[in-house]
């Protein structure tokens, strides 16, 4: 028989209360404050900072301009080579990127680059700013599989090379993992409209709705397109096989993507819930769980603190709501809600009893009907990076090697736009 969940109660006022925690974003910089925060900047000659972005920003070159009051400057600066700038300004882990290469930080400390980044592009959207357009027509269209942050930059930089775009996106919202993932206190939806609805102003058509290999071939899409892109994420979720039956167990992806659906409004959380995983999509659960108001969440963590892969923003925020972490230990066993742990180096074993279990191990390729080659999670590139065996098919985004952050996809989404721009012999109309 087994264990059922134990429902918290909570009145309405509990209830208010746990749902604006989740949905409320925290403040960012007012205009004084800001200036008070770029004028710590050292003006750096050949600013490390802007050799530390993976989307090739310039931080150096914006905050320069927000010194100046020049904030619409700024935000030119940002698009330039970020259409999602007002995105990654929340969620990319910038201490590991541009932050860490700060010359402040030698001193007193780096200089909050993000949180810069969110005052020029949340000014930007206040006053309207049009900052990207879209280049002449060349004649030749592109079809994105995806409408994740490297599907969405992989229309942005092709329209403004005169691309025609049509983006296929199975769900009824575009955005990916930024829509269905990543919680609403690190990343408003109505951010993600907005960004999305600037690629859509510069003429990318979104055909939601529509799962390519199901509802489309991806012939058909070859016969109808000069070149196609498949930009589909890691979707899936992973699982262990001894979870797989568990009635008391539930993925991250599914968890975060109810949350995210019902706005932190829901009714089956337990008081007691233990995650595995130490990822930045397992920060993301800890710290969702207790925003909503699970009083005990613990996460056990193959990974040993030296180890861990989560930005140290976010488990440092997981920590400061009361989760509890375990580092350095593997699931060995379980039993409807019990499961046993032991430690990857020294002889420990343990065993933890919760309410709920939710698998934060990680997301896999799902790449049903598309005909694409998949190894290791990721598509085995054979000759130049973005080809795949089919001439007509380019591939970018979570499936490309490498780092697998909201920054990087975005890098790889403009640059196989280039490339799709370099073979088919289009031109970049400036």
């Amino acid at each position: 028989m087994f264990t059922k969940f134990r429902l918290r109660s909570c009145n309405l006022e509990e209830a208010i209360s746990m749902t604006s925690k989740y949905e409320t974003e925290p403040k960012g910089y007012t205009m004084t404050t800001v200036m008070q925060e770029a004028a710590r900047c050292l003006l750096c000659e050949d600013a490390p900072c802007s050799k530390a972005c993976p989307a090739h920003t310039n931080p150096a070159k914006f905050i320069r301009s927000v010194r100046f009051r020049n904030v619409k400057g700024a935000a030119e600066t940002i698009r330039e080579n970020n259409a999602l700038g007002a995105i990654c300004a929340r969620v990319c882990p910038t201490e590991r990127y541009c932050e860490s290469a700060c010359t402040r930080a030698k001193i007193d400390g780096p200089i909050d680059i993000g949180g810069i980044q969110r005052y020029v592009t949340d000014m930007e959207r206040k006053e309207n700013m049009q900052i990207l357009h879209a280049g002449k027509e060349n004649g030749m269209n592109v079809a994105i599989i995806g409408s994740g942050p490297a599907g969405l930059q992989a229309a942005a930089t092709l329209r403004q090379k005169g691309y025609g775009v049509d983006i296929y996106e199975k769900n009824a919202k575009a955005g990916g993992y930024l829509t269905y993932g990543i919680p609403e206190y690190r990343l408003p939806e109505a951010i993600v409209d907005y960004e999305v609805q600037r690629i859509v102003n510069l003429g990318a058509n979104i055909k939601y709705n529509v799962a390519v290999g199901k509802d489309i071939t991806m012939d058909d899409l070859k016969a109808k397109y000069d070149a196609v892109i498949v930009a589909i994420g890691a979707s899936a979720a992973k699982t262990i096989p001894m979870f797989e039956h568990n009635i008391c167990t539930e993925s991250a992806i599914s968890f975060l993507a109810r949350a995210k659906e019902n706005k932190g409004k829901l009714d089956d959380l337990p008081d007691n819930v233990l995650v595995i995983g130490g990822g930045d999509v397992a920060m993301d659960v800890v710290t969702t769980l207790k925003k909503l108001g699970v009083t005990h969440v613990t996460d056990m963590v193959y990974e040993e603190f030296s180890e861990f892969k989560a930005s140290k923003k976010e488990l440092e925020g997981a920590q400061k709501e009361g989760v509890t972490i375990v580092d350095g230990y593997v699931p060995t066993d379980v039993r409807q809600n019990k499961v046993t742990f032991k430690h990857r180096k020294i002889d420990s074993e343990m065993t933890i009893t919760a309410d709920k279990i939710i698998l934060a191990i990680g997301q896999k390729v799902d790449a049903d009907g598309l005909n694409i080659d998949i190894q290791h999670n990721e598509i085995p590139f054979r000759k130049v990076r973005f080809h795949t065996k089919d001439p007509k098919v380019f591939a970018t985004g979570d499936i490309v090697d490498g780092d697998k952050t909201v920054v990087y996809a975005v890098q790889k989404g403009k640059e196989v736009a280039e490339e799709i721009d370099r073979v088919l012999g289009g031109q970049d109309n400036d």
